[in-house]
């Protein structure tokens, strides 16, 4: 069975100052006559989850993403526009994201919509968008059938062209940790759960490929309805099952609680996740037991990276109450986007936005290309991004810190 490698991500590789460059444009656009020559306002949509059990990473979304477009008005990148913020909750539930993406569509000065958080609700989102032409990046979502269709793993199909991602996937996370798990923490039986949801499914999945690839075990599986908070009947399948090692393909809610009892039914084993437990709540969650827990996330860590420098310290200067959590770097980079894309379309219209405008930003978007918070962020032929480095994090005291860097090849 051929193992695959993780190649290190050398620190030159993270180098490199954040550029900060900003754009405007102006849609059929509200006139605001404090807005410089013509007064006009362009709007950014965020939806993320602002409530709940998952607004840490929605908060972190939201403000990040407004960091950018406070940025670009400071810079007056583009004359007579300034950027407005409209951020929504869609409470992680796809109905309420989909009633946002249809408040955004109706209102003719978003040219761009950063997020969301979750992938179950981006798939109720992009058709709305699409039908109305109006650009959605999301900074977290890793589901792989989001753009390149069902069938992704024999038959890739770009499903649509308004959808874009700045997150690399889970056809790539995945095996990333199934290599991490076997080859660097030597885990040859494995529980594999996950909350029945488009990302955690997904994510247990391409995890357990790959494991099974390298000569992993799969011994016990188990769905858990993520609106539960007792796992007992399923941390005593995992003690009785022998596994060295528990895949969780879910978020940090849920995951959190379920180290806590699979430890406590005697497993003393690590739980293994993906970027929906990366946070500092999932620690509090699962108590000192988590000690050496695992999770794996997108990019590397936005501290370690120069190009984040500037991000880093504006977000702390900024004041904002909530941290910038998993996502900010990338949904900085999700907004920036959105508006090198709108600085296009201006440009290439004398300074104006056309009357079709949202069709020419999303059209723009394939072709965006600049140095972001995360490094270098441009998009490939199915609106993926085209950064594809990922980073194993370990819990330390309650907290998750890097232990290794890298990329998946397969």
């Amino acid at each position: 069975m051929r193992q695959r490698s993780l190649i290190a991500i050398t620190a030159a590789l993270a180098a490199g100052a954040l550029t900060l460059t900003a754009c405007g444009s102006r849609d059929g656009g509200d006139k605001d006559s404090g807005s410089g020559n013509d007064g006009t306002t362009v709007t950014i949509g965020v939806d993320a989850p602002l409530t709940g059990d998952l607004s840490a990473l929605g908060l972190g979304i939201k403000n990040s993403a407004d960091l950018a477009v406070k940025t670009a008005n400071k810079k007056n990148y583009v004359k007579g526009v300034t950027f407005k913020l409209d951020a929504r909750d869609d409470q992680a539930q796809p109905s309420s994201g989909q009633q946002n993406a249809t408040t955004y569509v109706a209102d003719k000065s978003v040219l761009g919509v950063v997020g969301p958080l979750n992938s179950s609700v981006a798939e109720s989102m992009q058709k709305v968008f699409d039908d109305a032409k109006l650009a959605e990046v999301s900074p977290a979502n890793t589901g792989p059938s989001l753009t390149q269709g069902p069938d992704w793993r024999t038959k890739k199909v770009r499903q649509y062209k308004s959808y874009f991602r700045t997150a690399t996937t889970d056809a790539i996370q995945g095996p990333f940790a199934a290599q991490y798990v076997y080859n660097d923490a030597k885990k040859k039986k494995v529980f594999v759960i996950d909350d029945k949801k488009t990302y955690g499914a997904g994510l247990a999945g391409t995890f357990t490929d790959e494991f099974k690839k390298l000569g992993g075990q799969v011994v016990g599986t188990e769905h858990i309805n993520p609106d539960t908070k007792d796992f007992s009947a399923v941390a005593t399948k995992v003690k009785n099952s022998g596994a060295d090692v528990v895949y969780y393909g879910g978020e940090y809610p849920q995951a959190g609680p379920l180290s806590k009892q699979i430890k406590a039914a005697g497993a003393k084993i690590p739980l293994v996740g993906g970027d929906g437990i990366n946070d500092a709540t999932y620690g509090k969650l699962a108590g000192p037991a988590a000690a050496g827990d695992l999770a794996t996330s997108v990019g590397a860590p936005v501290e370690k990276l120069d190009s984040a420098k500037q991000f880093v310290t504006d977000y702390k200067a900024a004041g904002y109450k909530e941290g910038y959590a998993a996502y900010g770097g990338y949904s900085y980079d999700s907004a920036w986007a959105i508006i090198e894309a709108v600085k296009k379309v201006v440009d290439d219209n004398g300074g104006k936005l056309p009357d079709d405008a949202r069709a020419k930003v999303t059209e723009a978007m394939a072709n965006v290309s600049f140095d972001g918070v995360t490094g270098k962020v441009s998009f490939d032929e199915y609106g993926d991004a085209t950064n594809k480095q990922l980073t194993v994090y370990k819990v330390d005291n309650g907290t998750f810190v890097p232990v290794k860097s890298g990329t998946f090849t397969g």
